[in-house]
């Protein structure tokens, strides 16, 4: 390996350069890009989540404000707060933390918030405008593995690219973000999955592997070519309760030459694209 794709050091310089065009906001005297975050029952990952969000806004001079809700809460009652939200206007960003409890309808919910205020980009809206090249926003996870790609100097352009996934949340949009005429664009791109016939096959003939399906250690030594870059967006819990990805880091990390950590690759910056989705947002 000879290039650590570093999420968390990136995600530092790049919430400094965020922090700096707060403060000149501030300074014009314009209010702060304000946050929302919905948190539906008690899941401790979740609570992780949102705590880190919160923090990185009030770190970069955001304002922040937090809903929690019982993991009882009716359908009705979350959509009425997400109307309210919709209504403030000092709420520029709204973000109901995944996923919810089986008995709301997740696709309702993110058709309710705002675009506008859809700083996650799942709203339909915003996956149509993305789709056609003209994102309002571009999805939190799918922009920070671009940018954990560009700022270390690998051009996905002219790359076979191979996504092993296909949610709506990484790697369909991922796979449009890589695939448009714009910088951080341009590769021939992949989407596979789990249940693809002979994966390890694709995965082989890849120039650039992004493995974002869920599953721990899916990806080993013998499915990536000598010289590949690597990016793992899996979060999965180990046997020992640790965070692991969805690449055998130890097996996979000698035969490349560049790879991403789980923890402290992609991680830190999806929640700092979501800090520049929450500025872009207050105009």
């Amino acid at each position: 390996m000879d290039v650590l794709l570093d999420g968390k050091k990136l995600a530092e310089s790049m919430q400094s350069e965020l922090a700096e065009r707060v403060a000149a906001r501030l300074k014009a005297g314009k209010t702060p890009p304000g946050l929302a975050t919905v948190l539906v029952g008690s899941d401790p990952a979740s609570q992780v989540y949102v705590r880190t969000k919160r923090r990185t806004c009030e770190k970069l001079g955001m304002t922040s404000t937090h809903y929690d809700l019982p993991p009882t809460v009716s359908q009705s009652e979350l959509l009425a707060l997400i109307a309210k939200l919709n209504a403030d206007s000092s709420v520029h960003g709204i973000l109901v933390q995944l996923p919810l409890p089986s008995h709301i309808e997740e696709s309702a919910v993110i058709r309710a918030i705002d675009p506008r205020k859809d700083v996650d980009a799942f709203h339909p809206e915003n996956l149509g405008l993305l789709a056609a090249g003209h994102p309002r926003f571009k999805p939190c996870t799918p922009a920070g593995v671009i940018e954990l790609l560009v700022r270390n100097d690998i051009d996905p352009a002219g790359q076979d690219v191979v996504i092993v996934g296909r949610s709506n949340i990484v790697g369909k949009p991922l796979a449009l973000l890589l695939a448009q005429k714009w910088p951080g664009g341009n590769a021939t791109v992949t989407i596979a999955h789990t249940r693809t016939r002979d994966l390890a096959a694709h995965t082989r003939r890849a120039d650039i592997v992004i493995a974002a399906a869920g599953q721990a250690g899916c990806i080993t030594a013998d499915m990536v070519k000598a010289g590949a870059v690597v990016v793992d967006v899996g979060t999965n819990r180990g046997p020992d309760g640790k965070l692991v990805g969805d690449v055998d880091f130890a097996g996979v990390a000698p035969k490349v030459r560049a790879i991403s950590p789980v923890p402290g690759g992609v991680g830190p910056m999806t929640i700092t694209m979501l800090m520049f989705n929450t500025l872009l947002a207050a105009g």
